[in-house]
């Protein structure tokens, strides 16, 4: 068994271009529903495979401790570090479920400065993947293959360009927007800022 390392894994978002106008256009969050966030049991594009009991266990753990608590915040791209960086951040998990061996999610792309860039990458039909972060020993199963061992930690899970889990690409059909509670705000700011005129 190898020293823990710290572990990502990529999977391909999906979007409905259809639903996307008011969120992009307008300041309403932007909401990626039934996102396949990681998969259990399958060999991934690096050649690492999560058993599901360990895959599920984290997973359960995450939604307790961050999701349920709205703090399971993303970063844009990886960064090489197990701490999830404030200033970095662009989405949040709002949901987390498992289904067969696919751990399933829906992601909030938040109006950072990040997410903004998330959205703008989306406006411009650019293909997008999640990937999951943590850290972990794992254990050589073949000449490709590693097993990843009983001590992963599920971190977090961010956006990225290029996914590893098969069919983790933003791809059409999960988006959703729902309405923000600073429209209000973002009104009275604008109405205030046409009278100073």
């Amino acid at each position: 068994m190898n020293n823990m390392a710290l572990l990502c894994e990529y999977t391909e978002l999906q979007y409905n271009k259809e639903l996307l106008t008011e969120a992009l256009d307008g300041n309403k969050p932007l909401i990626l529903r039934n996102v396949v966030l990681q998969r259990a049991n399958a060999k991934n594009q690096n050649g690492r495979v999560y058993p599901k009991e360990i895959l599920m266990r984290e997973a359960s753990v995450y939604k307790q401790n961050f999701v349920n608590q709205r703090r399971a915040l993303g970063e844009l791209d990886h960064p090489e570090s197990p701490i999830v960086n404030l200033k970095n951040v662009c989405c949040n998990i709002v949901g987390l479920w498992t289904d067969g061996d696919d751990v399933r999610g829906d992601i909030e792309i938040l109006t950072t400065p990040t997410g903004n860039i998330v959205r703008e990458l989306i406006r411009n039909n650019i293909k997008l993947g999640v990937s999951s972060r943590g850290m972990g020993s794992v254990k050589q199963m073949s000449e490709s293959t590693v097993e990843v061992q009983e001590d992963f930690a599920l971190i977090c899970f961010d956006i990225v360009s290029n996914p590893s889990t098969i069919g983790a690409f933003i791809t059409e059909n999960v988006m959703h927007q729902v309405a923000a509670p600073y429209d209000t705000i973002n009104k009275l700011v604008h109405d205030f800022l046409s009278e100073v005129k």
